[in-house]
């Protein structure tokens, strides 16, 4: 809504520009009148609208042109004054003052023009015979009012059409001569539609069109205008209801009856309510709302972003195989000017067999964008009217902004549920398979992808110690002279070699030297290609001779070469070491003897949940039975204990943890037998 109105009075000299707007002013008609009026300011509370007015009297006695185009520029509305009983008067509206009006405005912006015929005292015809064919000749004509200011009628009604006018203007919505609404206005509506038809069934329910006017409107419709409402678009269109409910056909058929019977403004709220301006355009305070996110801080959805996305992808799935096909994708991105998702995607999130975007598929690219550029998923959000669904006030309340990653390394304890991985490695090297091997493709899918479609992100979910967690791969660009902040700001790195190319290692090696040596972010080598025949790398020190220099964990040997899907195993530790960058975890190997093996064995077999269970089934079956004497553990007792051995498993493995981990085992194997 605009936060002023400026409106202007024109015409010919004598016409009575002035006596309206002091009739308006002072209720009665001047005895004297001077050559023209001050600009005169209407507080708010006063209009019917609500919005402060300023009106501007034009006098030819006391203004240049030059001034008069200064005003013209700065007018939202201009009413063309001509005096009913003064044929010279009305003539010079088409031959004078429209002319010279459309000459100092602009094409795509014509400010609306309203045709006032005062001293209708002085006759008793009215002039609209001869105004009507005007009107039909200019769109830009809005409305013509005849009114006198000596006995003061319709001035009021003047000045509120005159706002009306700029607040509520017909032009954009509809056409006149065809008698229908314009394209602008009926792709608008259709959103506002699509975005309200909550089960996609292509019509609007008694419940959707209440939510639909209560949002809107702040009131609910009772069920007897509900009906009516049905009733009237019955009368008008054979297929504007359907199964008692609102089709788009009978939506579109609704608001052209309101603007035809001059109730613009029902129109103008719903559009303004669902985030459009003057020009149908969405507003970029609606699109791109204000967020603050601080220095080393991240942005991700939170818990109600994920209930509305997961409502918008079921509202799609028509077919209830959790996954959304190409058709499905088009209908869920008809609400958005432009198809937001490339080919890329389904190359940077989880797909089925068909190829199709899984459900986590879909999460994974939301939480993906909201992470990179989270202005772009808040113009999602708001394309697909998120703050509307959910009455909010704007998109950014989806948003969490994660604390500052200094606080986390500090408290050893982290809430983000996003960790980004760095991919770095000499061309050739295997990182896009490394990439494509976390979303379950192994080598002979990924050959199947086409080049134009390839992408520089992976992004799924892996489990940290029972705690679902994304892990956002980026591949970043073999360029070891120049790695931009963003190619080092991460949480995790790692270095990709091919264990089969002698000169792969030295990258690596150079990479971390030259940026990682003294960061405390964790780093990890890959050794990939490990199905190939190792050869020795073209380096001083070898790949684990290089690890154990610097105390890294030892290379870890991957391969997409297999006929399953590739292992996630190593995905999984990245994300631990992200998530844990403090814990400096012995090994990170798969050799089942040692204990970091032992205790991810462990966890696996999910030997730590059977024993809970069956601690609670001992201590706290049937009342009948008589507890152990000696082993009479409360519920707390037995939940802290899991909690401590988990939590011993979780940390850093030490030889201090090892030493203690046979006797919590020890301890609870009792607990079970009693």
């Amino acid at each position: 809504m605009r936060k002023d109105v400026r409106i202007l009075l024109v015409g010919e000299p004598k016409v009575g520009k002035t006596s309206l707007i002091m009739s308006l002013v002072s209720e009665e008609f001047p005895d004297e009148v001077p050559l023209r009026a001050e600009e005169i300011t209407i507080p708010a509370d006063v209009t019917p609208e609500r919005v402060p007015t300023h009106i501007v009297d034009y006098s030819e006695a006391e203004q240049t042109e030059e001034q008069l185009f200064q005003e013209i520029s700065k007018a939202n509305v201009i009413c063309i004054v001509y005096a009913v009983n003064n044929k010279k008067s009305i003539e010079k509206v088409t031959s004078h003052w429209i002319p010279l009006i459309n000459d100092r405005t602009d094409k795509d912006s014509r400010v609306p023009l309203i045709l006032v015929g005062n001293k209708s005292d002085l006759v008793e015809h009215s002039s609209m015979e001869t105004i009507l064919p005007i009107m039909n000749q200019y769109q830009d004509i809005e409305t013509c009012v005849e009114c006198s200011a000596k006995n003061l009628k319709n001035i009021s009604e003047l000045f509120y059409y005159a706002q009306k006018a700029v607040l509520h203007p017909t032009g954009p919505l509809y056409c006149p001569e065809e008698k229908e609404l314009k394209p602008s206005c009926i792709k608008s509506l259709t959103r506002i539609f699509k975005v309200s038809d909550l089960d996609n069934d292509g019509i609007l329910n008694d419940n959707e069109l209440n939510f639909f006017q209560r949002t809107c409107f702040n009131t609910p419709l009772a069920p007897q205008a509900l009906e009516d409402v049905k009733n009237v678009v019955r009368r008008n269109m054979t297929d504007g209801v359907n199964d008692d409910g609102l089709t788009l056909k009978g939506f579109l058929f609704l608001h052209t009856l309101f603007i035809q019977r001059g109730r613009h403004e029902t129109t103008w709220t719903v559009l303004r309510r669902f985030g459009y301006d003057d020009d149908l355009e969405l507003t970029q305070e609606y699109l791109f709302p204000m967020v603050k996110i601080p220095p080393d801080c991240t942005t991700e959805l939170n818990h109600n972003a994920y209930l509305f996305l997961q409502s918008v992808f079921d509202k799609h799935d028509k077919d209830r195989d959790c996954a959304l096909s190409p058709e499905e994708v088009k209908d869920l991105f008809k609400v958005f000017p432009y198809m937001p998702w490339g080919p890329d995607v389904n190359h940077t999130v989880g797909t089925n067999e068909q190829g199709w975007i899984t459900y986590q598929g879909y999460l994974s690219q939301w939480t993906l964008t909201t992470y990179l550029d989270v202005q772009r998923s808040l113009e999602y959000l708001g394309y697909l009217g998120y703050s509307i669904i959910y009455e909010q006030e704007s998109q950014a309340a989806a948003i969490t902004v994660t604390r500052n990653k200094r606080i986390d390394l500090q408290k050893k304890q982290t809430q983000r549920s996003v960790f980004r991985c760095n991919v770095l490695g000499a061309r050739g090297s295997g990182k896009s398979g490394f990439l494509q091997a976390f979303l379950g493709k192994n080598l002979q899918t990924q050959r199947q992808i086409r080049e134009d479609h390839k992408s520089f992100y992976a992004i799924s979910t892996t489990y940290v110690y029972g705690q679902e967690k994304y892990l956002l791969l980026h591949e970043v660009m073999p360029d070891f002279d120049f790695l931009s902040e963003a190619d080092l700001a991460c949480d995790v790195v790692c270095l990709v070699y091919d264990v089969n190319n002698p000169g792969s290692f030295e990258y690596c090696a150079k990479v971390y030297k030259q940026y990682f040596i003294d960061s405390k972010t964790p780093c990890v080598m890959l050794a990939a290609k490990s199905d190939l025949h190792e050869v020795r790398q073209h380096y001083s020190l070898s790949p684990h001779e290089f690890c154990r220099k610097h105390k890294l964990h030892p290379p870890q040997p991957f391969t997409c070469s297999t006929i399953e899907a590739p292992s996630k195993d190593i995905y999984t530790r990245l994300t631990t070491m992200a998530m844990y960058p403090h814990a400096r975890l012995r090994c990170m190997c798969a050799c089942n003897r040692c204990s970091y093996c032992l205790c991810q064995n462990l966890l696996k077999l999910e030997l730590l949940r059977s024993i809970k269970a069956q601690l609670c089934r001992v201590v706290f079956n049937s009342s009948s039975q008589r507890p152990p004497p000696l082993y009479s553990l409360t519920k707390r007792s037995v939940t802290a204990l899991c909690r401590l051995t988990h939590g011993l498993l979780a940390r850093e493995v030490t030889s201090q943890t090892c030493f203690w981990l046979p006797f919590f085992l020890f301890l609870l194997h009792v607990f079970t037998l009693c």
